[in-house]
């Protein structure tokens, strides 16, 4: 029973949560990368290239020619996919990029927390009870 009870513990952690969060988001977050890199920006980069589709760019390991990775991946002739190899890149540095952004912001915010000046503790009962002692001994 100690097991089990141990595993619960463990479990509700904040920490646990947080990452469980942060695992789901960022699985969320990697498929619009891709979306992104795949739809949005690899698409302009390939026609300014000259019309280039670079999820179709592939290097034929095998003996025969085929026109498009699809061609190839049906004959079933050995390939490096390096289209999907140079969008992967983009999606690499795009989240990178992102949490660099992210980790920026919390190290600011944690900074501004630092520079901000403590409070001087409240005196104790006892002192604001002597010190009106003494300035009533001044009158």
């Amino acid at each position: 029973m100690g097991m089990i009870q141990e595993f619960k513990e463990f479990a509700v952690k904040g920490n646990v949560v947080d990452m469980a969060v942060g695992i789901i988001i960022g699985a969320a977050f990697g498929k619009i990368v891709s979306v992104l890199v795949e739809g949005v920006i690899m698409p302009p980069i390939g026609m300014l290239l000259g019309g280039v589709d670079f999820s179709d760019l592939f290097i034929n390991l095998g003996s025969g020619t085929y026109e498009t990775l699809a061609a190839a991946e049906k004959a079933g002739a050995p390939v490096i996919k390096i289209g999907s190899f140079i969008n992967e890149i983009i999606s690499f540095t795009i989240v990178a990029f992102a949490v660099f952004l992210l980790v920026k912001g919390v190290n600011s915010l944690k900074r501004k927390e630092e520079e901000k000046p403590e409070e001087p503790p409240k005196p104790s009962e006892e002192i604001l009870l002597l010190r009106e002692i003494r300035d009533q001994l001044k009158k």
